[in-house]
């Protein structure tokens, strides 16, 4: 079974809806499952501000007070909590995704693409990395198994695997994707949101038939 995920490293129910997928599919141990990861960003607007917090930066988008932005995030660590994900927005640094995107792409290339999207995940909610900083997003790379020059390389050329984000991001508009993460299995059934670990089980299930 083939399942892309349109997803965006920024979107904190995006890693809560990887831990979802990847406990429903351990009830399927005798089906073999292709994961494709797809690039979708919820903000491609961003430009990096000096102490630019994600409670600021998210107020600001939405027109909401800072304590409501703050309040939403409290809910989001909570919930990310349920499924072992331990969050850190205090440390969390406002990123424009489109590099990481790319190294995504170059990923996919070395069947690394999940591998890649754990290790970013990680590192802009858990760790506190700055995904607009190269050496950073070099030593991401590697740490999920790519070569270290090949990744070099797509950091310093931007235009490296640009179409290849591009067209994954047209295709969303064309389907009529306007949130992450977004699940399309075998092209017959789509899930939207990071949904219960039985939502999945339920829509494989149904895919089987």
């Amino acid at each position: 079974m083939k399942i892309e995920i349109w997803s965006d490293i920024m979107c904190p129910f995006c890693y809560i809806g990887k831990r979802h997928l990847e406990t429903a599919l351990a009830e399927f141990p005798n089906e073999e499952f292709e994961i494709v990861w797809k690039s979708f960003q919820l903000d491609p607007t961003i430009t990096p501000e000096p102490n630019q917090d994600v409670y600021s930066y998210l107020a600001e988008r939405k027109g909401i007070s800072l304590e409501q932005s703050k309040a939403m995030h409290e809910g989001v660590v909570e919930r990310a909590k349920s499924v072992g994900l331990d969050y850190h927005f205090d440390k969390a640094i406002v990123s424009n995704s489109l590099a990481a995107h790319r190294i995504l792409h170059l990923a996919k290339t070395k069947k690394l693409g999940s591998e890649m999207e754990e290790v970013f995940f990680k590192a802009y909610f858990t760790e506190g990395r700055d995904l607009n900083d190269a050496t950073t997003l070099i030593e991401l790379g590697t740490e999920a198994g790519l070569n270290h020059e090949e990744v070099k390389e797509v950091v310093n050329n931007e235009k490296l695997f640009l179409k290849d984000v591009q067209k994954d991001i047209t295709e969303a508009q064309q389907i009529g994707i306007r949130g992450v993460p977004f699940f399309v299995f075998d092209r017959k059934k789509a899930l939207s949101g990071a949904q219960p670990i039985e939502a999945f089980v339920q829509t494989i299930k149904e895919v089987q038939q």
